[in-house]
């Protein structure tokens, strides 16, 4: 491990060619990103060793800077070799989230419109928990904020102005005693949760909301229909209504941070922790661990 060995080091951050720890200062007062939003990021996991479809977070983040008119400064490849370098900076005992990110330091079009070339880079990387195999379930609760459309916020990035919207709404679940919250988009279909897409089974059939352009179909997402599918489950993306979630015979999670989680409760409806959950659980972490 770098660093003294009386004070473990936590966060690395790559800006401007030099590994720094902690949480250094990168914006100022008059910085776009930090009065007008101008800022995407990814998340990638490493965990026993294996880094996940990192190659596509670091992807996604040149599509999301594009999509907000920012300018990547690094190639998919760069960043991914500058994650690899990162994590290799940690002891290797705590699995870590792997964060590359761009903002726009200066505007154009009077101010408010970022200037691309005025682009900035950092990569983050810091000790985050993953959820225990026997992880106990999410609690959820219909949410009553919903989810932009593309006319109204830049859905198609990872973007950091959506991100208030989803701490709103994690915040109000949570102080009704819930952990997270369905949440719907603008028509009333179910778009997602506060913080990770969903899925629900029934009769042996998974099911998850089709992408419409107001959620973040995840790359997690995509790989867990994948290996559903190679495994011959059926799985279908859908307009899925509450209701569809509420007669359903298992719900569950997936997103980068916790991978599959599975939801125990929606508002005053009990669910078990169903076989195909823990099949998705445990198809994930062998495909993950190279299986």
């Amino acid at each position: 491990m770098h660093g003294s060995a009386d004070k473990k080091i936590t966060t690395w951050n790559y800006i401007d060619g030099e590994w720094l720890p902690g949480n250094p200062p990168v914006a100022g007062p008059s910085t776009h990103a930090m009065w007008l939003g101008s800022s995407v990021f990814d998340g990638a996991r490493w965990f026993d060793g294996v880094a996940p479809d990192l190659d596509l977070h670091c992807q996604r983040i040149n599509r999301s800077a594009l999509a907000l008119g920012l300018k990547p400064t690094k190639t998919p490849q760069e960043i991914e070799a500058l994650a690899r370098e990162g994590i290799a900076r940690f002891d290797g005992s705590s699995p870590l989230y792997i964060k590359p990110m761009y903002w726009g330091e200066s505007g154009s079009a009077g101010l408010v419109a970022v200037d691309p070339e005025s682009t900035r880079f950092a990569l983050v990387i810091f000790e985050a928990a993953m959820p225990p195999k026997d992880q106990p379930g999410v609690k959820l609760t219909l949410s009553p904020f919903r989810r932009p459309t593309m006319e109204c916020m830049p859905t198609n990035a990872k973007a950091g102005c959506l991100y208030p919207n989803n701490g709103r709404i994690l915040s109000e679940a949570r102080s009704r005693g819930f952990d997270n919250a369905l949440v719907r988009d603008m028509l009333g279909n179910v778009a997602e949760t506060g913080s990770a897409n969903i899925f629900m089974v029934k009769d042996g059939v998974a099911f998850t909301p089709a992408e419409n352009h107001t959620f973040l179909a995840g790359i997690t997402r995509s790989r867990v229909m994948k290996l559903l599918r190679a495994a011959g489950v059926e799985v279908r993306e859908t307009t899925l209504s509450v209701d569809d979630f509420m007669k359903a015979d298992e719900v569950f999670m997936s997103g980068n941070y916790s991978k599959v989680q599975p939801v125990i409760q929606l508002d005053d409806r009990h669910f078990q922790k169903g076989p195909l959950t823990g099949k998705a659980y445990g198809l994930y972490m062998d495909w993950a661990h190279g299986g």
